[in-house]
């Protein structure tokens, strides 16, 4: 089936190499405007899709990302980064991408074009009808993507996508499709640019929602981060601070080091209040 394809058409603009750099810059600036409008044009359908991503985590299951390239990238970028920020298991959100670690620094376009790898990088974690799998592909097209989610829908595992073009072989094997249509790139085909943000900004909404979702942020506080550095271990510590109404910087970071987490650090404060209150 053929259809537009939004992603590869040519630039609004022409002649770039005789442009002056701020020129560049200004129009580069210019066309990721685009950007924002075009996420909040799908939010009905992200929420449809979070709504049931949290479903499954909650039932056991785990959210798996699925890409090539630069939108593989994203996903095992934003997979990475939950478990510091929320405190979840590395096992819970996990990023694949078609090549694995070395196309992470490499550029190893080539492995995409397999239909079965893709399927057979998630069969690798066990993948069952519990979880969840979105897959990532700016054109639509990545044979790699597409393999892997008609796979999964074959085995009543639930599909979604995040791609830039309307009605693509991606978004057909997915139950939950997320087309966000930013517009041809600045640098013809360069998708890493205004595709790669969209697909950036839909991930963070994604993963956060689902987070807040699964009780895993309190008032706007990751009260479950790691406190794994001296940044975070200090910003644990004025949370306690703060919310246990503690004065004294180093009793709260006694507090928050003995429990390994602000909430956790919380909880214990409150226990010991509530004992002392009860005069035991």
């Amino acid at each position: 089936m053929k259809f537009n394809k939004i992603t590869e058409q040519p630039s609004n603009y022409r002649h770039l190499e005789q442009m002056e750099t701020v020129d560049v810059l200004r129009n580069i600036n210019n066309e990721d405007t685009n950007v924002p409008p075009a996420v909040a044009r799908v939010i009905p359908q992200i929420a449809l899709l979070v709504d049931q991503i949290k479903k499954r985590l909650m039932d056991g299951g785990r959210l798996f990302y699925i890409g090539a390239g630069t939108s593989g990238r994203l996903g095992v970028l934003d997979a990475s980064e939950c478990p510091p920020t929320y405190g979840v298991p590395a096992t819970l959100v996990i990023g694949i991408m078609a090549g694995g670690d070395e196309a992470l620094r490499n550029g190893l376009e080539e492995v995409e074009d397999s239909e079965d790898a893709g399927w057979r990088d998630l069969e690798v974690h066990g993948i069952t009808a519990q979880d969840v799998v979105l897959g990532i592909a700016a054109s639509g097209t990545t044979p790699y993507v597409i393999g892997a989610l008609r796979k999964a829908q074959e085995r009543n595992i639930l599909t979604g996508c995040i791609v830039c073009n309307l009605d693509s072989p991606v978004a057909s094997h997915a139950d939950y499709p997320i087309e966000v249509v930013v517009g041809p790139e600045f640098v013809t085909g360069s998708t890493r640019m205004k595709s790669g943000t969209a697909q950036k900004l839909v991930l963070n909404m994604i993963s956060t929602a689902v987070m807040i979702g699964l009780g895993l942020v309190e008032d706007n506080q990751m009260v479950n981060m790691q406190i794994s550095n001296n940044k975070l271990v200090d910003r644990g510590i004025r949370m306690v601070m703060k919310q246990g109404r503690i004065q004294d910087y180093e009793e709260a970071k006694t507090l928050l080091l003995r429990n390994g987490s602000v909430k956790l650090a919380l909880q214990e404060l409150l226990r010991t209040t509530t004992n002392e209150d009860h005069g035991t």
